[in-house]
């Protein structure tokens, strides 16, 4: 029985989640700290970060959460993020990448530099940290990495072009990851969430038409909790999903089946 519980724990595992300051890895954060992981936070707002930090160790206080506040798509800042967990001398074990932005415009209305920044926050940076924590999860053995992508990477939604193309690029990513790491014992998966209750989402469904609009396309018929995408990402990270990598798992309250 013992061991039948251990593989729905993550105790003596070191989890580093970026974007953790707020929303989805706010939540992933905490998520995977109740379950027994220590946490490495990352995010751009140092201050927000920090309060991250202290809420999470009051009520987690094994987690030990530690942060790391940069702009993650500048090369050098993950360089640095590397050195300082090389510095923890911690056994790291559970990637989650999550940092992401979008501007939505028509895809005629980009220019080119929006276009190059989309794709470095949403699929190079990913790219790049998985590569840099590849030594560290390999060592570990049976490591996990989970990349936040998006619906918009399945299906077309109004997110603006560059958005769906860099999810769906991490998306691929994810499934070229798991086929070339699974020797190093490194599952790869992804999430595909449809509209979350976060920050980012806040402005578009204030507009009570629009809301209807999504919802009604939604079969569950209700917006998204961080903390619901955050479950799936732990499940990804558990010793049960041992036998699961490549997966892209939509948290969509059915969208995908539906359609918008």
């Amino acid at each position: 029985m013992q061991m039948m519980t251990s593989r729905w724990r993550l105790d003596g595992q070191t989890a580093l989640i970026t974007g953790a300051s707020q929303g989805i890895g706010r939540a992933t954060a905490g998520e995977l700290a109740a379950l027994g992981a220590e946490v490495l936070l990352v995010g751009r707002d140092s201050d927000t970060l920090e309060q991250t930090r202290e809420e999470l160790a009051e009520v987690c206080p094994h987690s030990r959460p530690r942060c790391f506040a940069g702009d993650l798509s500048n090369a050098a800042v993950r360089f640095e993020l590397f050195d300082w967990i090389a510095d923890l001398e911690v056994s790291l074990s559970l990637l989650v990448n999550n940092v992401g932005g979008n501007v939505c415009k028509s895809s005629l209305d980009y220019d080119h530099a929006e276009v190059a920044e989309l794709l470095e926050v949403n699929l190079l940076s990913a790219f790049e940290i998985s590569r840099l924590a590849h030594p560290y999860l390999a060592m570990h053995g049976r490591a996990a990495i989970v990349n936040i992508g998006s619906v918009s990477g399945m299906t077309h939604v109004r997110t603006g072009a560059p958005y769906g193309m860099s999810k769906a690029a991490l998306h691929q990513l994810t499934r070229n990851l798991a086929c070339e790491w699974a020797v190093d014992g490194i599952r790869v998966n992804a999430v595909a969430p449809w509209y979350i209750r976060t920050r980012r989402t806040g402005p578009a469904l204030a507009d009570p038409d629009y809301l209807e609009e999504v919802l009604e396309h939604t079969p569950i018929d209700r917006i998204g909790e961080p903390e619901e995408v955050a479950a799936a990402v732990a499940f990804l990270c558990l010793p049960a999903a041992g036998y699961i990598t490549g997966q892209v798992l939509a948290v969509d309250g059915g969208f995908l089946a539906n359609g918008f």
